[in-house]
């Protein structure tokens, strides 16, 4: 794969927030790359932010949040291809025993050292989130850090390709 850095690193910041509660939703974040400059952005890490869920005696709480690729309809996890990340944190509680809160970010423990986490070739990213169960409505804040480059045609026709077709 041929792809020649044509920006310094970049950090991209947004906050999303449920528009109806339980409900998912998603905002795009442009990019603004370049597709006849064959342009691409190389994400190298991925940071989400998911509002703690609600602590309701009796009820597993939840908030989910992902970054994709393409635009989704409903929430997706790393299983899906076009997943860059995602984070969910839990709450359950048991009225006898108490409260436990779990927490999980897909980049928690990478698996190898990697040059970078996924690359972009579209022109914008998604950001999805949506709680479970919880009384108000949840959101993330996050950034994605990444940097600008471009690929050769080859490597740029498979990538949109790839992307494109995988929604």
């Amino acid at each position: 794969m041929a792809l020649k850095r044509t920006s310094g690193n970049v950090a991209i910041s947004f906050n999303v927030v449920e528009n109806i509660v339980g409900t998912f939703n998603q905002e795009q974040i442009d990019l603004t790359l370049s597709p006849l400059d064959l342009e691409v952005f190389v994400v190298l890490a991925v940071d989400l932010e998911p509002s703690a869920p609600d602590v309701i005696a009796g009820l597993r709480t939840a908030t989910t949040a992902v970054v994709t690729k393409s635009s989704q309809t409903t929430m997706q996890s790393i299983a899906n291809s076009n997943t860059v990340a995602s984070a969910k944190r839990d709450v359950v509680t048991d009225p006898a025993s108490g409260v436990a809160a779990f927490e999980h970010n897909s980049q928690d423990t990478p698996s190898a050292q990697l040059d970078f986490v996924d690359i972009i070739s579209t022109n914008n990213f998604f950001v999805g989130i949506q709680g479970q169960s919880n009384t108000l409505t949840m959101g993330v804040t996050g950034r994605v850090y990444g940097y600008r480059a471009r690929a050769d045609a080859a490597t740029y026709a498979a990538l949109v390709q790839s992307e494109i077709l995988s929604q």
